[in-house]
């Protein structure tokens, strides 16, 4: 990888069975570029943003995101879903 990732999180959304998302993943250098690693392999859409990964990682896995982030995270799921449909 060209750019030192730092830190990443995965959230999770399941419409029929969450309240909101949810994280999955989190970690620091290593594990970090693990997850963009399986993301990429998975062709799971990757979002940069350093503010967020921050709040998430302050999360704990399993955990819902609260309801400050639900604006900024259903920004990034509609980008998802548009390019999901694409495919």
């Amino acid at each position: 990888m060209n750019e030192k990732i730092l830190k990443a999180a995965a959230i999770k959304y399941v419409k029929e069975k969450d309240n909101a998302p949810r994280l999955v993943a989190k970690g620091q250098r290593k594990i970090a570029e693990k997850i963009i690693e399986i993301a990429k392999k998975e062709n799971i859409p990757i979002e940069k943003d350093e503010e967020l990964v921050e709040v998430l990682a302050s999360l704990d896995i399993g955990e819902e995101i609260p309801p400050q982030l639900y604006e900024v995270v259903a920004k990034i799921l509609a980008f998802i879903y548009s390019k999901n449909k694409k495919f």
